[in-house]
């Protein structure tokens, strides 16, 4: 566990659903309290409110808060978000649709459920932390999107529009040979934009080092703050909660963000956006695509 030398050292099965999620630093002694609750009580601290938490470690809201930010977060929401990722993950499927329960209006919770979504990830990207990741996104010689399974979803709106606005983006929402194969065309002055949440995928997190590697800047938008996506790879990380109110995660924050750097991207190229706008308006129309 985190904390000072003379800190019980938790057994490794305890630990093991944490992964790397609270950093070994040093802690006081009620901060260490509040950490061995967190530990020991996945469900617990993934759901709790701060109180809550507070009661069982005896000691008051603040020193979870500073807890929390000793452990690199930026306070309880933050740190809880990350806890919550990361329990989801260890539990199955029909134990995440067990989690959730049952609802009084599918529709009305999973709209609130993802204004709660919305709301955290404001708290959690500031506008700096954007702001550079469209400085990147729109000085990029090429970007290649990536995204699979659920998680194409906004992959797939961020290379459509981007395209649309004449930005040199393409999408790989498959994986194995056609993954490697897009992967291996980046190096120096390339953008790769990562969509990954929930369980990490192996190929996926693999290829964003190669980017990496070669020289290409990544742009992770994830749920987890620390992973070898989050901490190792990405030069600018964007955080958004990806809980769904059924056994599958939601998309909702993460297609937010994808729409705020296309916007970003628009601004800081206007006269190229308007020009390839206006070329694909005309193609609808050569096309005859729409219905007048």
């Amino acid at each position: 566990m985190p904390g000072a030398p003379d800190n019980e050292i938790l057994d490794n099965a305890d630990t093991q659903w944490l992964g790397d999620a609270l950093p070994r630093v040093r802690l006081s002694k009620a901060q260490s309290r509040v950490v061995d609750v967190i530990v020991r009580n996945p469900q617990l601290a993934s759901y709790a409110d701060i109180a809550e938490i507070a009661q069982r470690a005896d000691v008051n809201n603040s020193t979870v808060v500073r807890a929390a930010q000793t452990l690199g977060y930026r306070g309880w929401p933050d740190l809880q978000r990350e806890l919550r990722a990361r329990y989801l993950v260890l539990i199955s499927t029909e134990e995440t649709l067990a989690e959730h329960g049952e609802h009084r209006s599918p529709l009305h919770d999973a709209l609130t459920h993802d204004i709660d979504n919305l709301r955290q990830t404001m708290d959690n990207n500031t506008a700096a932390e954007a702001e550079a990741a469209i400085a990147t996104l729109a000085g990029a010689t090429s970007i290649l999107v990536i995204g699979v399974g659920s998680f194409a979803g906004p992959a797939s709106v961020m290379a459509h529009l981007g395209s649309t606005m004449g930005y040199p983006i393409s999408l790989e929402n498959r994986a194995g040979v056609h993954l490697a194969s897009a992967v291996n065309s980046l190096g120096p002055g390339d953008v790769l934009v990562v969509v990954n949440m929930w369980r990490s995928m192996k190929q996926v997190i693999a290829a964003a080092e190669a980017a990496a590697e070669a020289g290409a800047a990544v742009v992770a938008i994830t749920d987890m703050r620390r992973g070898r996506l989050a901490t190792t790879v990405a030069d600018h990380l964007l955080i958004v909660p990806s809980e769904g109110i059924s056994f599958f995660q939601s998309v909702t924050a993460a297609t937010s963000v994808v729409y705020g750097l296309l916007a970003g991207m628009q601004a800081a190229q206007p006269e190229r956006s308007r020009d390839a706008i206006r070329r694909t308006q005309q193609l609808w129309k050569d096309l005859d695509i729409y219905l007048e």
